[in-house]
């Protein structure tokens, strides 16, 4: 038989309702994997086994019963951001040691409806802060590529680093994971997978650990453009418990692709072609550029003048609204709690504990643009330039642009600890080709377009219009049937 881990989650879905193998089979052949590999790659902070095979056995009885949901008896990840009933949800921080919550996020539970198994949590950065998955309570997680150079460990990127390891080191079918500033599309690109951030508001955020709460959006991350359309109609949903979540009709994804993209119009921004951009990128986007002409698409050269603003504002609004969002963990009702001489003690001993360093900046920084005399100058002005940003999108698509197409990141995965000492803003540069995409609110997908020199894959991003995901997950099907498969050697 074939490793059933190998299978993409379609592939898999096809053979549960052929019967040529069994959701308990399947899932057990992710637990062996598991087993072997996550010592070594990091990815799961938390394996749930006897959970696992008791959802593949409900599944199998389902399956027998030709009552199958649309997920029926696959096993994925979940990001250790969402809320799992009575199982460790810790935001990969130690300021939520032992938190078991008691109630399922909307995202999850969408997900066991429609017949999905949980194979464990998975590891991240720390409160989603980070681009390399370094910054995570439990210790980084190993990208499972290596350069042909080197057998130096990699990042697989962030913050959903353990999503997009587990997903590329066949670890498990498929994985949720949180998109704030390219968390989602970021680690996929390193890691050869498809990464989809849909619209905002398209995934209910009730029972995600905040981070930016007018940012932060879930998402899939998965081996193909189809499995990231299966596991995209599953998450979304209206929720009357998140009143950011819209109400819109969720389409069919799937059967958007294999659509004709002739006669699409695609935007190439030439504010994206940023100085000192690797040639590889460079090449990579022109190439990308070529499958969609070829497929019939028409490209067109677009401005979006603001996007040089993106970065500095993005990182004054995301760190303002963690400062407000990780005020709740102080030590009194929940999680870790370290003694001070007084309530004021216990708070300042307790976050200085139980939060790492990136947390701490951030947070920092967002309690410092809010202060007083502060306010205006730095946070009402990022909001200000956001609004403009916003306006750039809108004012291309309005002129008949249907999507856009960048590099999905400014170069292939470094090592770890490579940015131990550079600045700050070096690793906040990471994020330079995605956060205008959550400034605006906008869907975007990273599709696996090719390898760099070292032998590392590379993206490209499409971004489309608000709630347009079909379109994105079409052009998509395009590139990645152009691009054609590539997968890691196993070495762990």
């Amino acid at each position: 038989m074939t490793d059933l881990t190998q299978l993409s989650m379609a592939d898999a879905r096809d053979g549960l309702r052929d019967k040529s193998f069994t959701a308990t089979e399947l899932t057990g052949a992710y637990l062996d994997a598991i087993e072997r590999a996550n010592e070594r790659l990091n990815a799961y902070v938390a394996v749930t086994p006897d959970q696992a095979l008791s959802m593949a056995a409900k599944s199998d009885e389902r399956l027998s019963q030709g009552k199958a949901g649309a997920l029926e008896g696959l096993p994925l990840g979940i990001k250790d951001l969402f809320a799992t009933r009575g199982v460790h949800t810790q935001a990969a921080s130690g300021i939520l040691d032992g938190f078991e919550p008691r109630y399922e996020s909307t995202v999850t539970q969408n997900l066991w409806d429609d017949g999905a198994v949980m194979l464990g949590k998975l590891n991240m950065d720390e409160f989603a802060m980070g681009s390399s998955n370094e910054t995570s309570a439990y210790g980084p997680v190993i990208n499972p590529w290596r350069s042909k150079k080197s057998n130096a460990d990699l990042v697989p990127g962030g913050s959903s680093g353990g999503s997009a390891a587990a997903v590329a080191s066949w670890l498990c079918a498929g994985a949720t994971a949180t998109d704030t500033g390219g968390s989602i599309r970021q680690p996929a690109a390193l890691t050869g997978t498809v990464g989809m951030k849909p619209t905002y508001g398209r995934c209910s955020r009730w029972g995600v650990v905040a981070f930016a709460s007018s940012l932060d959006q879930a998402g899939p991350i998965t081996r193909t453009v189809r499995d990231a359309a299966m596991m995209l109609k599953s998450m979304a949903s209206v929720d009357p418990k998140d009143t950011t979540s819209v109400d819109h009709p969720v389409p069919d994804y799937e059967a958007a692709l294999g659509r004709s993209v002739k006669g699409i119009t695609i935007g190439i921004p030439k504010e994206y072609r940023m100085e000192s951009m690797p040639d590889e990128i460079e090449a990579l986007w022109q190439t990308g550029i070529s499958w969609l002409r070829d497929a019939g698409a028409e490209i067109r050269d677009i401005s979006l003048p603001h996007t040089k603003y993106a970065l500095p504002a993005y990182y004054i609004v995301a760190p303002a609204e963690a400062s407000s969002n990780l005020a709740r963990y102080d030590g009194v009702r929940y999680g870790k709690r370290v003694p001070g001489d007084d309530i004021i003690g216990l708070y300042e001993n307790t976050r200085a504990e139980g939060f790492g360093h990136e947390v701490q900046r951030r947070v920092l920084i967002g309690t410092y643009v809010l202060s007083a005399g502060y306010y205006d100058a730095y946070y009402k002005k990022a909001q200000r330039v956001r609004t403009l940003i916003k306006r750039d999108f809108e004012t291309v698509y309005r002129d008949g642009v249907d999507a856009i197409l960048t590099p999905a990141t400014p170069s292939a995965a470094f090592g770890i600890a490579e940015m131990a000492t550079a600045s700050p803003i070096e690793m906040y540069l990471n994020d330079i080709f995605t956060v205008t995409v959550n400034m605006a609110g906008l869907p975007g997908i990273s599709v696996p377009s090719g390898l760099s020199a070292d032998g590392l894959p590379m993206g490209l991003q499409l971004i489309g219009r608000p709630f347009d995901e079909e379109t994105l997950f079409g052009l998509g099907a395009v590139m990645e049937q152009a691009a054609g498969s590539f997968s890691p050697e196993r070495w762990w």
